[in-house]
């Protein structure tokens, strides 16, 4: 059992339960899957301030503070009761462009050399890091939700706007990974 534990499930497996979140939300609750609103939930719980943006009836959304929790418990079992034993499988070629700009310690599931709490100090590490994670939370904001929200939700009922949101986040990531990453890198 543990064996089964530590090992990512394929992608014909979990790629099929995650889209099987979608009805069973819908079926049991009415609920959208996605997890953006719940820094807005969080805020408005804890902020007792009188900002209209946070004047809601947040406890209505208490299932979603749940779900949250569920994938911050299921992260640190993942990463610290059962971890995968195994490195993240990368192609030659890729690992050769990672080298090529310093990143050689591929072992976990991020590479060190950028994400850590020293890397902030850089000019790499802040714009990856700090200017990176403004950008994810402004462009869920602007996109009015999430990729998951949009792109397993919003797609799996049609919504044009979700389909739209989708090819902008693809798009987005490929001038990243392409355009973007390699000038940072070289930094």
């Amino acid at each position: 059992m543990n064996d089964l534990l530590s090992r990512p499930l394929p992608w014909y497996v979990a790629g099929p339960l995650i889209g099987l979140m979608v009805p069973l939300l819908l079926l049991i609750g009415n609920r959208a899957f996605g997890i953006s609103s719940t820094l807005r939930h969080i805020c408005a719980a804890c902020v007792p301030g009188r900002l209209p943006f946070f004047r809601y009836a947040w406890k209505d959304e208490m299932w979603s503070l749940v779900f949250a929790g569920g994938i911050l418990l299921g992260g640190v079992l993942g990463g610290l009761v059962f971890p995968n034993p195994e490195p993240v499988a990368l192609s030659a070629a890729a690992r050769e462009r990672l080298a090529a700009v310093g990143i050689t310690d591929l072992t976990g599931l991020h590479p060190r050399e950028l994400f850590n709490f020293a890397a902030i100090g850089s000019v790499k590490g802040f714009l990856l890091i700090v200017v990176g994670g403004f950008l994810v939370g402004f462009g869920t904001r602007y996109a009015n939700g999430c990729t998951s929200g949009h792109s397993i939700t919003g797609m799996a009922n049609l919504k044009w706007p979700s389909l739209v949101a989708t090819m902008a986040f693809f798009a987005g990531g490929l001038v990243m990974t392409w355009l973007i990453l390699p000038g940072i890198l070289a930094l």
